[in-house]
């Protein structure tokens, strides 16, 4: 049996530098600084006196004097430095922040900071935890209490070791003065509470995904790494270029069209549903409604894309085809979407009668694409895949964009939608009011109803946009004479 000596690390195996510490280091050091730093003095907590000790306050006035900002400037960067290890109080140790009054804190010796890189292991918790138990009697913390019978459980096959080298340490600390070992206990204490925060708290030092190589080496740049360095400069160079005026000024023009549009820049009509617990407009929004809202048909007129993207516009859409006789176009687009999405079980019966509605000789609703699409299409649905018509359906997305999009913005449809769209009026809801619709707030419908909705409606527009089959109708009139 394999006896797994240390838990997963679920940090990163290389901690990259922050470059925040630099600063905060060179700030510490120069607040210890003995003619322009913090002053300290003497301070007796308990029965000890303890030596070097500081105020919050005078942290904080010091740091608004320094770095020429507000006092409350000041109290975060404190706070910061607090969090981060460098500077730990001396009352109230698990509370990781400034205060600023005349709460005693005291500056981490240099060995404790974060830049060291010291892991925090298992095994040096364990030590540190069985160290405090004997010198407490038992006595510990609850959160530490439950890290140390986890810890116990998790490193039986070591616990003598630990025990050993917790009850060395322990004697060794006794034989210093007791101010030095009140000060050493508290920086240790200080350092643990920063690296193993109690649960539900949030820490400074918390990491980010496993990474599995060091940043902080400098990588060896070998000879094949220069070539391809050059192969890429030499492609870029090549590659055309777009002016930054022309391109600021796409941006601009595209934040123009939208900033009406984004709920953070104006506000959403009725009303927000979140501040206003008032869920009217999500109901005149819903993906399907009988008469859409102005800035919902406006959006359409954006650009192709959002008028596809709203199953409303699609719809208003496909009418506007209808009358045309071009809907072909849009319920090929349509079935090569529901191919990409679809189940791979599926997905070579789909194929099939894409293959016979929109593309076979004398198919019901044959689409107009080039030789060459048709020509690569065909032979991909021989092994049929997700992206096997995105050919053929980038080729019709394009020639709806160019030629019907526009046909449809002019005609009377969208003109008749738009005098018909929805223009509601804000809501001004007072405090007692939201929280009377607060009360009276209905659970809306499940999204799995809605989907079934959706469903049965495609399945009824299918079944009304089918080609007819004039020789079973003509059967059927003839059974019926």
């Amino acid at each position: 049996m394999t006896i797994r000596t240390a838990r997963q690390d679920r940090g990163q195996q290389f901690q990259p530098r922050m470059h925040c510490l630099k600063k905060l280091e060179t700030l510490v050091v120069e607040m210890q600084d003995q003619k322009n730093g913090v002053k300290g003095s003497e301070q007796k907590l308990n029965v000890t006196t303890i030596p070097h000790v500081i105020a919050g306050k005078d942290i904080i006035e010091w740091i608004a004097n320094k770095m020429k900002t507000t006092v409350e400037e000041a109290e975060s960067v404190g706070t910061m430095l607090v969090a981060f290890g460098y500077i730990y109080p001396l009352q109230n140790h698990k509370k990781l922040v400034m205060c600023r009054d005349n709460s005693l804190y005291r500056f981490q010796t240099p060995y404790f900071w974060p830049t060291q890189k010291w892991v925090a292991e298992d095994s040096d918790y364990a030590i540190y935890l069985t160290k405090r138990n004997i010198r407490k009697k038992g006595m510990l913390e609850p959160y530490e209490q439950v890290q140390y019978n986890h810890l116990n459980k998790w490193l039986n096959h070591k616990w003598d070791f630990i025990v050993m080298q917790a009850t060395e340490q322990y004697k060794a600390g006794k034989e210093r003065k007791k101010p030095d070992r009140v000060v050493f206990d508290c920086q240790e204490r200080a350092y643990w509470i920063v690296n193993r925060p109690p649960r539900r708290t949030h820490s400074a030092m918390d990491q980010g995904p496993q990474r599995l190589i060091d940043p902080n080496i400098e990588e060896k740049i070998t000879f094949d790494m220069y070539r391809r360095k050059n192969i890429f400069y030499q492609q870029a160079i090549m590659r055309s270029k777009v002016k930054s005026s022309v391109s600021l000024g796409a941006l601009v023009k595209y934040i123009t069209t939208y900033k009406n549009h984004d709920p953070f820049l104006a506000p959403c009509l009725p009303s927000n549903p979140w501040q206003s617990e008032n869920d009217a407009y999500w109901t005149l929004n819903m993906r399907r409604v009988d008469v859409p809202t102005k800035m919902r048909v406006e959006r359409w007129s954006f650009s192709f894309f959002e008028l596809l993207n709203d199953l409303r516009g699609r719809d208003d859409f496909k009418i506007f085809l209808k009358k045309e006789f071009s809907g072909e176009n849009l319920a090929f687009w349509e079935a090569a979407e529901e191919l990409k999405l679809g189940t791979a079980s599926s997905m070579s019966t789909k194929a099939e009668t894409i293959f016979k509605t929109f593309l076979a000789p004398g198919a019901p609703r044959w689409i107009n694409i080039d030789g060459r699409t048709m020509g690569l299409t065909v032979k991909g649905l021989e092994h049929p895949h997700r992206c096997v018509l995105e050919a053929a359906q980038t080729h019709v997305f394009l020639l709806m964009k160019k030629d019907t999009f526009f046909r449809y913005l002019k005609s009377p449809v969208y003109k008749d939608i738009q005098k018909k769209a929805l223009n509601p009026e804000p809501h001004n809801f007072s405090p007692a009011q939201v929280e009377q619709n607060a009360r009276n707030r209905s659970p809306g419908i499940h999204p799995i109803i809605l989907w079934k909705q959706e469903e049965e409606e495609k399945a009824k527009a299918a079944a009304a946009s089918a080609p007819v089959d004039v020789k079973a109708m003509m059967s059927k009139i003839d059974r019926k004479k």
